[in-house]
Formats: C-alpha cells, structure tokens, sequence
C-alpha cells in the first residue's frame, strides 16, 4: 500500500517527465562525455527550456545524418526503403516509444528513407521534449 506522499511524488515525477528528462541528459552525457559535464547539462537544459518556445530546436541524441546511416544499415541493397516491422523495430531501438504505426508506404510494405527520417525525427524530439507539448 502506498502512501499519499509516494504516490503524489510519483504523480510529479510522471507529470513533469522526469525520469525521460534523466534519460536523455544522461544518454547525451554517455555519447558527448563532454570535458565539463556540469557546463555541458547546463547548456543542454538552457536549449531544452529554449525548445519549449520554438519548435524544431529540442536538443536531441541523433541527427539526421546518424538515421540516414541506420535507415542504410537496415537497407543495405540500398533498395530506398525497409518494411514496415524494420521501421517499427528501428524506431523502438531508438528509444521512441510513441511514433506513427501507419506511416506513408505501410500498405505496401515499403517504408522510404524520407519516410523514416521524418517519423523517426519527429518521434526523437518528442521523446527528448521533457515539457508538455
């Protein structure tokens, strides 16, 4: 049984997104390994409270060019598209837990570079956008 305090500080916790906040800082301290680690979450909080005003700049752990070599890796044939299960597979790999199951190509088994790029970009800022959108 839990108590009123726990359950109001996990209502908090799930509310403001904390455990996704930690996640992403620790992550993006993970793969930066930044020279002055305290500077670096400062900075990287200062974009995120910025974010929160303009859409399109939430610090984010993949660029465009990181999927352009994972939507490859999934393609190797360089066919121009993966299938769907790859796609949702990929996405879930990257830590995306909410993204679109019915993307352009679904009906056809063919999901484009494009394609995956766009979810895939759209899916990373709303994971790292710890505010509520």
């Amino acid at each position: 049984m839990s108590l009123p305090r726990e359950h109001e500080a996990s209502e908090y916790i799930e509310k403001h997104k904390i455990i996704e906040l930690m996640d992403n800082l620790t992550s993006m301290l993970f793969f930066y390994r930044p020279d002055r680690p305290r500077e670096f979450l400062i900075d990287q909080l200062e974009k995120l409270s910025l974010s929160k005003a303009r859409v399109g700049n939430t610090p984010c752990l993949f660029n465009e060019s990181n999927l352009d070599a994972l939507f490859g890796v999934l393609d190797p044939s360089d066919q121009g598209f993966i299938t769907h299960g790859q796609y949702k597979e990929a996405l879930k790999t990257l830590g995306i837990k909410n993204f679109n199951e019915f993307p352009d190509g679904v009906s056809d088994d063919r999901i484009s570079q494009e394609t995956f790029i766009r979810e895939a970009t759209q899916g990373l800022v709303r994971s790292a956008a710890t505010f509520q959108l």
